[in-house]
């Protein structure tokens, strides 16, 4: 098999994932798939982990992950397993909308196949979102901190009795670099030890 024939063959795979077939219509499980007909906030909606209240997620934790316990995972698991409940809401959500034509025997087949053949799919796209929404919040306390110390540091500095304490210490440190540059200034003039003129020939 050819690499061209390879990548048809991993296209169809993955098309055969992201639709279902029903009624003779192609119905999109991957809600990216409708991207052409969302405006922005529906774009921000669908991106955005954490959109949909925590009740209605926790609602539906067992209607998509009936074989989890979720008293065993960790804040992390809990959290993208959480987000990839909200994109199957989403998407479910965004498919009625987008072909209202749909009965509620259909679309309970596309939640089945969504539930079966998507399930990882979100859960990497949930964990990517919630890590890149940690480092720009990281990268964002950072930067507060750092405009936070120079601003004190800056108010600090303009006090008078900063001021009038530093003046001092400022004229100690010129003194300082005076005197020690003199010092050196002395010692570079000295003359250097000459030896005898007789010494200085080979023998």
């Amino acid at each position: 098999m050819t690499a061209t024939q390879q990548q048809d063959v991993q296209l169809q795979r993955r098309l055969q994932q992201d639709s279902i077939q029903l009624s003779g219509r192609t119905i999109y499980l991957n809600p990216f798939l409708y991207w052409r007909r969302f405006d922005s906030n529906t774009d921000r909606w669908l991106r955005e982990p954490g959109q949909l209240t925590e009740d209605q997620i926790t609602a539906n934790r067992s209607r998509f992950y009936p074989e989890l316990d979720w008293g065993q995972l960790d804040d992390h698991a809990t959290a993208v397993h959480d987000g990839a409940v909200e994109m199957f809401l989403k998407s479910l959500e965004l498919i009625s909308t987008f072909h209202p034509e749909l009965g509620s025997g259909q679309m309970l087949e596309v939640e089945r196949k969504m539930t079966i053949t998507k399930k990882r799919a979100f859960e990497r796209w949930v964990d990517k979102a919630i890590r890149r929404r940690q480092r720009d919040e990281s990268r964002e306390h950072r930067r507060f901190e750092r405009s936070r110390f120079w601003r004190a540091w800056r108010e600090w500095i303009l006090l008078d009795t900063t001021q009038k304490a530093l003046v001092p210490v400022v004229m100690l440190m010129v003194l300082s670099g005076v005197m020690g540059w003199s010092l050196a200034a002395d010692r570079s003039a000295c003359p250097t030890l000459a030896l005898p003129s007789g010494q200085t020939g080979v023998r």
